[in-house]
């Protein structure tokens, strides 16, 4: 299914480029970012920075198109979650190592630290609290977490063991009523160890997508069964393609819906109708107060056609007249200067 879901892929509407390359299309020039420190929010692709970067059209991917990559992405992660649980039950089925319980310290609280020890044997143990508490800041942390309670887990129940034998045998011997104390040493490192075990799946309900363990690897590198060794392997692989194919579909669509959203955007900018379009509606005039500066254009253009008038009438006139009109003329023009003074001051 996984491999039929990658052949589907072919001839898409998407592409995908490498980070600090400049590609130029008939769209225009576009540069892909080549650190992590661009605006895409996503924490894998700060991690993994050499992946490329996904390149949708600028009005995104189409809806048949969109619809057929969150189809791919339901089954994929289907397939992911079957994956992923038959891998923990055949890791849960394998035997513990004696390399890895020889390799634990002695004491659980050694192995847990002063914190979280006391949050554990405490009267009202609430394990969701504790993991509030504790640093799960990245991954690293949160598997160190996972490690630490696990082998608690399996110190305590190796205690407890011990000590349940050990109380089978003191019970049938004349001086068993003497250890009391020693029963209820017994019933509390059950349930730290219960405590424990209820820490750890709540973890990992709150991070299934955490690696393995160090039991795991050491169940791996120390598993004799063939048969389990096949299964664990092959789910394995398909958990890990599965996962790879629903990350990158994931962040095709956060592309998608970023460039649809810009490109809304840049709509909503630009105007409805452009003028000189068949069908347009006309541009929309704003009325604009005259300034002084237009009056003084407007007087000086009023002048100028009187002039030109003058000018034209002036063919079949005489001497004294002309003379006499170019006096008046030039009153004319001081007196319209003396306005313009007035409205500029």
């Amino acid at each position: 299914m996984l491999l039929s879901i990658l052949d589907s892929f072919h001839d898409s509407e998407y592409c995908y480029a490498d980070r600090g390359v400049v590609i130029s299309d008939n769209d225009g020039i576009e540069a892909f970012p080549s650190s992590s420190t661009s605006e895409w929010p996503s924490i894998r692709q700060e991690e993994k920075w050499w992946l490329p970067f996904p390149k949708v059209p600028p009005s995104g991917l189409s809806e048949d198109s969109r619809k057929r990559l969150q189809q791919c992405r339901e089954c994929t992660h289907q397939i992911l979650k079957a994956a992923m649980a038959i891998n923990s039950n055949v890791l849960a089925e394998m035997e513990i190592p004696n390399a890895y319980l020889k390799s634990l310290p002695k004491c659980g609280k050694d192995c847990l630290g002063e914190g979280m020890y006391r949050y554990l044997t405490a009267d009202q143990f609430f394990p969701e609290c504790l993991l509030d508490y504790l640093d799960q800041s990245s991954e690293y942390t949160t598997l160190e977490i996972a490690n630490r309670v696990e082998a608690s887990v399996h110190i305590w129940k190796q205690k407890y063991s011990k000590r349940h034998s050990l109380r089978a045998k003191v019970g049938k011997s004349s001086w068993g009523g003497k250890v009391k104390g020693f029963v209820g040493d017994i019933e509390t490192t059950k349930v730290l160890a219960q405590r424990a075990e209820t820490l750890l799946q709540n973890l990992r309900l709150r991070f299934p997508g955490l690696p393995q363990t160090s039991l795991d690897v050491s169940k791996i590198q120390h598993n004799k069964d063939v048969g389990q060794a096949i299964l664990e392997s092959y789910s394995r692989v398909i958990e890990s393609l599965a996962f790879n194919i629903t990350a990158r579909i994931d962040d095709l669509l956060y592309v998608d819906d970023a460039t649809k959203q810009r490109a809304s955007a840049t709509a909503e900018l630009m105007p409805v109708n452009e003028p000189g379009q068949i069908g347009a509606a006309p541009p929309i005039q704003r009325r604009i107060l005259p300034s002084p500066f237009s009056y003084q254009r407007s007087l000086a253009g009023a002048t100028s056609a009187m002039g030109a008038s003058n000018d034209s009438d002036e063919i079949d006139e005489s001497p004294d007249r002309r003379t006499c009109q170019l006096i008046t003329n030039g009153n004319l023009r001081d007196a319209l200067a003396g306005s313009l003074e007035r409205l500029a001051f």
